[in-house]
């Protein structure tokens, strides 16, 4: 069931939604990571807003992919792939039996941890195959929870996969994810909120469009982006953290 959300409220979540829409296309990743926290101080519910970003993530990587499957590197997509399904399942699981409590502090924390490795401008880097493995597993963990382990496995990605071609890949990489989630959604007759999420989808393909043209721009000043981004994630996140212990 919607909460009977007020005006204000409302103009928050198109806000953000904008903001999703813009980090998805312009990163080609993290529209999860960095929308869901402030999301949750507007509803404290992820089991709620996850399924209406899974479906604006499926709407727009479908649209984006449309003209792009040839530029999807499917050779380690594939191979990379037998160390994310698994532990995106189990991840799925967890979304689906844990305390609303548990799976609060969970996200804000990996927020935290995002926010504070972009703000003093540190990569996640492996030299090592069997790291990036750790890195894979992990992050097929924390997107099967709460869709939010995409710069764990961009990491890796881009070591393995070449520039011109990594956002088509993430993209296709996201599509499956979101669908293993979403699928899930529908055998467990959890509410997935599709006439929000269908409403909310013309105000998210503004920050669509907006990500699309800055692409570049962003890929350019990567450090400088992230560097304001993880500062802003860093206080919402310590501000979440706050709130769930009080």
């Amino acid at each position: 069931m919607t909460p009977d959300f007020s005006l204000l409220q409302l103009l928050l979540i198109a806000l953000l939604f904008v903001w999703t829409g813009f980090v998805r296309t312009g990163l080609g990743f993290g529209g999860a990571a960095l929308g869901l926290p402030p999301l949750l101080f507007i509803h404290n519910d992820p089991v709620f807003w996850l399924p209406i970003i899974a479906t604006h993530l499926l709407f727009f990587s479908g649209l984006t992919l449309r003209t792009r499957l040839h530029n999807v590197d499917w050779r380690y997509l594939w191979q990379s792939s037998w160390f994310i399904v698994l532990p995106a399942l189990v991840g799925v699981l967890g979304l689906v039996t844990l305390p609303t409590l548990w799976l609060n502090i969970f996200i804000y924390g990996v927020a935290l941890f995002y926010g504070f490795i972009w703000f003093i401008n540190y990569s996640i880097k492996s030299n090592s195959p069997w790291v990036d493995k750790f890195w894979l597993v992990l992050g097929g963990y924390v997107a099967g929870t709460s869709l939010t382990g995409a710069p764990l496995m961009v990491a890796v990605f881009m070591r393995n996969v070449a520039k011109e071609r990594l956002r088509d890949t993430l993209f296709v990489l996201w599509f499956v994810l979101v669908s293993i989630k979403m699928t899930t959604f529908v055998a467990l007759s959890i509410e997935l909120n599709l006439p929000m999420a269908f409403a909310l989808i013309p105000i998210a393909a503004i920050g669509h469009v907006a990500g699309l043209k800055a692409h570049q721009a962003i890929t350019q000043n990567d450090l400088l982006f992230k560097r304001w981004v993880g500062a802003g994630l860093v206080v919402v996140s310590l501000l979440g953290l706050g709130n769930q212990m009080m």
